[in-house]
């Protein structure tokens, strides 16, 4: 086995034995959005969570680049809205993302362009998605939910 396969497989060891059982973050939506953009320019910050607090409202915003690497670029996005946080805990990359009963996408990462206002929670699906696309309406309920530990 290589070095740097080793050293890969050792990084994801400790990653997941740092990692413990956390709860669900909640919250519901404030303010649905419509539009998309192809030219966005969001930037991938280098955190894979962020702690949030009660209260915080953060947008939620599609797309369909894979890349979750530091400073990625960020342009093809679809925005789903504002979602005011009722239950405090940490976000992580990777959290299924539940509008409703449905899960829309995993989070892919954090934009901080309008940081301390608020995050963009970037939420990696196969095609950009709008609040219109799912139909939403203020009220509907927003969950961020653990990724399964292996």
């Amino acid at each position: 086995m290589t070095t740097t396969r080793t050293s890969a497989i050792a990084a994801a060891i400790a990653a997941i034995r740092e990692n413990g059982p956390k709860r669900t973050v909640h919250g519901s939506l404030v303010k649905v959005l419509l539009h998309r953009r192809e030219d966005r320019g969001m930037s991938l910050e280098p955190y894979a969570s962020r702690c949030v607090r009660v209260g915080e409202v953060h947008e939620l915003v599609t797309t369909d680049h894979a890349d979750s690497s530091p400073g990625a670029r960020i342009d093809r996005v679809g925005f789903l809205g504002f979602v005011e946080l009722e239950r405090a805990g940490v976000i992580d990359r990777g959290d299924t993302v539940r509008i409703g009963d449905h899960a829309v996408g995993t989070v892919l990462g954090f934009d901080a362009c309008h940081f301390p206002n608020h995050y963009n929670i970037l939420i990696a699906t196969p095609t950009t998605l709008t609040g219109s696309d799912l139909a939403l309406a203020p009220e509907t309920r927003v969950a961020f939910e653990p990724q399964a530990r292996p």
